[in-house]
């Protein structure tokens, strides 16, 4: 196994380089009958590609998708999807003086002493531009999920650097996520956002953040008991993101502060068949398995790497060097990741909605 596919019975298999002639996706698994044209996709691309605002990086991608199989007369037939979007903004020559140069807290190391050779063009395959195949297999089931199932899986921007936010994530829309280009949806806490973001970038620097991920209406039972618990698939979903540094669902690490009887999810019956938890220190799943509440999670993303600060490092034989990068980066990466965020999220729950269906039905 080469580590570029993700899921069981839905299951996708990225491919493609920053610098490359295109980004792509293999999606296997997709029931059949699905509507789905590129209109249905093209949005959350649009939502997580470059230059979309002052605060991400200038490069400038329309990441136009296109539909190469598995749909028919405007359906899915139940065969491979193919989805492809061709990269046309590249500047391979500002990566030239990077040839032989290993920049910190990049891939470039770990790369060449797995491979013993690396694409050193805009990071090659370790580029965040690998995501785009993930948005676009997520769209997919996003919609899956919202027409069969009445499944919404949503994210925003909790914090960046040293600011919070406070959010009623049970009302939580989608158009407040996309009010303002930090996608902050406390508009006063989103604003000191956005002047820290501006601060950072133009000093050559760049600063981290928390994205909040959310999915509303999963039914119970959903996920199994050992290895492929649902918050363990999650927590590999959002660990798989470029830049990501943490997980933790429900009360998280903040849980260890708390007595059992504190952080004990009471139950109560709605009706004979119906049972719910008065609160959800669980993050919506216990033991592994959905308990038909909210799941919420924290996603902690690193500060990008590639800053205009000198930095020290070595060359590929060892030779201590000064570098400061160029090339076109964001200075936070938050706000594009949110529909990242969202798009792993409905990968792994229409996975294990599959799952469960032909186990239980």
């Amino acid at each position: 196994m080469a580590g570029n596919s993700f899921g069981e019975l839905f299951r996708i298999s990225t491919f493609g380089e920053s610098h490359g002639g295109s980004v792509g996706v293999i999606v296997d698994g997709c029931p059949p009958g699905l509507a789905l044209t590129e209109a249905d996709i093209q949005p959350e691309l649009d939502r997580r590609r470059p230059g979309q605002s002052a605060i991400t990086t200038p490069r400038k991608e329309t990441d136009e998708i296109s539909i190469h199989s598995g749909v028919f007369e405007g359906r899915t037939t139940g065969t491979p999807i193919m989805l492809l979007a061709k990269n046309k903004d590249m500047r391979s020559e500002d990566y030239h003086d990077l040839l032989g140069v290993l920049r910190p807290s990049h891939a470039d190391h770990t790369y060449s002493e797995k491979y013993g050779i690396r694409d050193w063009r805009g990071s090659g395959r370790a580029s965040a531009r690998e995501t785009l195949a993930r948005v676009a297999a997520g769209a997919i089931a996003k919609k899956y999920l919202r027409e069969q199932y009445q499944i919404e899986t949503l994210a925003y921007v909790e914090q960046t650097g040293d600011i919070s936010s406070v959010v009623d994530r049970e009302q939580l829309s989608q158009e407040q996520v996309e009010s303002n280009i930090i996608r902050c949806p406390d508009q006063e806490a989103a604003k000191e956002m956005i002047a820290l973001v501006e601060e950072v970038r133009d000093a050559g620097d760049s600063i981290g953040g928390v994205v909040c991920g959310l999915i509303r209406g999963v039914p119970a039972g959903l996920g199994e008991p050992v290895f492929d618990k649902l918050n363990a698939d999650l927590g590999k979903a959002m660990l798989s993101i470029n830049a990501v540094k943490g997980f933790e669902i429900g009360s998280g690490f903040a849980g260890v502060e708390m007595r059992g009887s504190e952080h004990n999810d009471p139950f109560y019956a709605v009706e004979k068949n119906t049972i719910r938890t008065r609160t959800n220190n669980a993050g919506g799943v216990t033991g592994g398995i959905s308990t038909g509440e909210l799941i919420y999670f924290r996603v902690a993303f690193k500060p990008v790497s590639t800053i205009q600060h000198e930095q020290e490092t070595v060359t590929t034989e060892g030779e201590s060097v000064k570098l400061s990068a160029a090339g076109r980066h964001d200075p936070c990466v938050v706000p594009r990741a949110v529909p990242i965020v969202e798009a792993m999220s409905a990968l792994v729950i229409l996975d294990h909605l599959l799952r469960h269906k032909a186990q239980n039905q």
